[in-house]
């Protein structure tokens, strides 16, 4: 058994799940776009073990919508590393929502609900959201802040060059009643880089212009 994720005090059968998700990653790669990183070490470790990183910010989250989940990161690392927690995994591709339903059956995750839709068009009211590599911040708080409840909060995974976006993301946080509520920062091991979690508490309901259409949003982001 690998110790890539000692850090995180993961049972037996938690490892077992999670290398039985890399191998069906590393095999339904090979025939569609999932991710540029299929090395056993560097997966666990950017992938795996950067999502894990959430519980270090929050071990006592509840329904978290993933927004954006791709081929599952954080959200799938989650559900497997808590079978407690509810996780909605939001994926608008088809293909890679149909390899998310495939592994929520392989593992048998009855914790994971996978919804293929597009964020602005569907309705939600979670205390929790996060979203790893999906968009900018102007663009991507749009989309995640109309499904969070009142005082609900979203933990965005970014790398270490965040501050530009969050100079960007300025108006956006101002006018979607949004407050940065903490900045963690995080090494990751074996010198693989540096991460950061940006926690966003939403402090009034969202105006009812918000979410805008998808290409409004691209073409003028707030």
């Amino acid at each position: 058994m690998n110790n890539l994720l000692e850090d995180f005090n993961i049972a037996n059968n938690i490892y077992t799940n999670l290398d039985k998700y890399y191998n069906l990653l590393v095999e339904a790669n090979k025939v569609m776009n999932l991710t540029a990183i299929t090395g056993y070490e560097e997966a666990y470790i950017k992938h795996f073990y950067d999502s894990l990183l959430l519980t270090k910010c929050n071990n006592n989250l509840e329904d978290i919508i993933d927004v954006g989940s791709g081929a599952g990161f954080p959200g799938l690392v989650l559900a497997i590393s808590n079978p407690n927690l509810k996780i909605t995994l939001l994926e608008p591709t088809k293909k890679r929502a149909n390899f998310l339903e495939t592994i929520k059956n392989e593992l048998n995750l009855e914790n994971v609900q996978v919804i293929n839709e597009r964020a602005e068009n569907i309705k939600g009211s979670y205390m929790y959201a996060t979203a790893r590599a999906v968009a900018p911040l102007n663009i991507l708080l749009e989309l995640v802040t109309p499904l969070l409840k009142v005082n609900g909060k979203f933990y965005c995974l970014k790398g270490s060059s965040y501050q530009e976006e969050l100079e960007l993301a300025e108006n956006a946080i101002k006018e979607l009643n949004l407050e940065v509520e903490n900045i963690f920062h995080f090494d990751l091991p074996n010198n693989f880089g540096k991460r950061v979690i940006i926690v966003f508490k939403k402090t009034k309901q969202t105006k009812p212009k918000y979410p805008r259409r998808y290409a409004n949003i691209l073409k003028q982001p707030l």
